[in-house]
């Protein structure tokens, strides 16, 4: 029993934690009460960060662009489509967006289009900025003829090479120096242009563009015939970085048009987060409330559980951190239900267990035992489905699919250890006599029946 109090605190304490992390001004006002009556007690404020929202719910930006595909073969379309959509993520990363979304509509059209969504930017024209206008990635060269000391940037030439065909490129280190450098990759394409740009082009200069002005003149030291470069020079390993994140940034396999704008704003947010709270609030109150009517004593146990798991769950969520949309929500609020179904196969499963005669002791933990394969395999192909919307999905759907897997995951540790000690807590107590209060039959009354048949 020692150690079952020890675990019960453990729960509390972290409990309580836990809570005043989500709940930051429940612990300010606390330590705003100490601090001004207790001379000897100075507790700090606690200024956690705050929940991660999307665009539905604190407003942003949308903007639609169009893709230029005329000029890409059947072949390539599906390919280019989705470099477009890869390019244009890593853009919006690098704004520091939280969860953005960035997905294709309409892949089969002559004109598909490319939809961004970034919550919290109210700045529209940073934002277009930020992500670009037909920003191009060209490898060009010097004519054949130009026998000049210095080049200008209007003398060189389109090779043909362009961001397309760039696999990635990203910051390396000789092996043998150590100094920074850039590697470059390819694909089977490319590789094919490079060997041949690379050929005619030994001892002299080879141009990287981007968006028509050169961003890194290397010179061509030999034919490269594998597809893969290395760019070095005198970087520092910012520079070299800085150079790398560029060139994947544009490495935009068609040109895209913005053809639309919008921002949200968040007063629409507030109104669907406020519908969302309340939505999950009757929920739980309803649930609570069937609980405690059908189940009495182990009805308010889970009760207590579930309010342990839904502050687990926020910080978690603050923690990650989760972007909250509407759809997210409903994700967390269906994470009720799934908590509590546990409960109720596991106390159905006890007054099973009670019917034979069995002590209470046996009674929980035997129904904890027999429940959990029914809780593992239903809970299991929950996960399953969340992580395959998860894998699938785009935006919101994604999004529906996270919360909803990481409330499952946590539902079964609520349900098999919180609930079970709380009422393990009650073995040798006078409580566990109340077979009414813990809504099981009693034990002499079962024997009876028994002998009578």
């Amino acid at each position: 029993m020692a150690g079952l109090r020890i675990l019960i605190t453990i729960i509390i304490l972290i409990a309580v934690v836990a809570g005043f992390f989500v709940f930051p001004s429940a612990w300010n006002w606390i330590s705003w009460f100490f601090n001004n009556n207790v001379s000897f007690v100075k507790l700090p404020q606690w200024n956690p960060q705050g929940f991660s929202l999307g665009l539905d719910l604190q407003g942003g930006t949308h903007l639609v662009y169009e893709l230029e595909t005329k000029d890409v073969s059947d072949s390539d379309r599906e390919d280019a489509i989705n470099a477009v959509r890869d390019v244009i993520e890593r853009r919006v990363n690098l704004f520091g967006v939280a969860e953005p979304l960035v997905q294709i509509q309409n892949p089969n059209d002559d004109k598909p289009r490319l939809i961004v969504e970034l919550a919290g930017i109210s700045d529209v024209a940073a934002a277009i900025n930020e992500i670009g206008e037909t920003p191009v990635l060209e490898f060009k060269e010097l004519p054949g003829d130009f026998s000049g000391t210095e080049a200008d940037v209007s003398t060189f030439a389109n090779t043909g090479l362009t961001g397309r065909h760039l696999v990635k490129a990203q910051l390396d280190f000789d092996q043998t120096t150590r100094r920074p450098q850039v590697s470059l990759e390819f694909n089977e394409e490319g590789a094919d242009l490079f060997e041949q740009i690379t050929s005619r082009n030994i001892g002299r200069p080879v141009a990287i563009f981007l968006d028509g002005s050169p961003i890194s003149i290397p010179t061509v030291q030999g034919s490269i015939t594998d597809g893969r470069a290395v760019i070095t020079g005198q970087f520092t390993t910012q520079e070299a970085r800085q150079l790398a994140d560029r060139m994947n940034a544009g490495a935009l396999p068609v040109p895209i048009h913005l053809v639309s704008q919008q921002t949200i704003g968040p007063s629409l947010g507030v109104a669907s987060l406020e519908a969302s709270l309340r939505a999950g609030l009757i929920a739980l109150i309803v649930l609570g409330l069937f609980m405690i009517f059908w189940y009495r004593l182990p009805g308010l146990y889970s009760v207590f559980a579930l309010v342990v798991y839904i502050v687990f769950l926020l910080a978690i969520f603050k923690l990650i951190p989760v972007t909250l949309t509407l759809a997210g929500i409903a994700g967390v609020i269906m994470s009720f239900a799934i908590a509590l179904d546990a409960n109720v196969l596991i106390f159905e499963r006890m007054k099973e267990e009670a019917s034979l005669g069995k002590s209470f002791s046996l009674v929980v933990q035997d129904g904890f035992a027999r429940a959990w394969t029914s809780i593992r395999d239903s809970n299991l192909t929950t996960v399953l489905t969340t992580v395959i919307l998860y894998w699938q999905g785009t935006g919101t759907v994604r999004g529906f699919a996270l919360t909803l897997l990481i409330g499952t995951l946590l539902s079964m540790f609520t349900s098999i250890t919180v609930t079970r000690s709380f009422l393990l807590s009650l073995v040798g107590t006078k409580v566990e006599q109340l077979r009414f209060l813990l809504r099981m039959p009693k034990v002499e009354q079962q024997t009876k029946k028994a002998n009578v048949l």
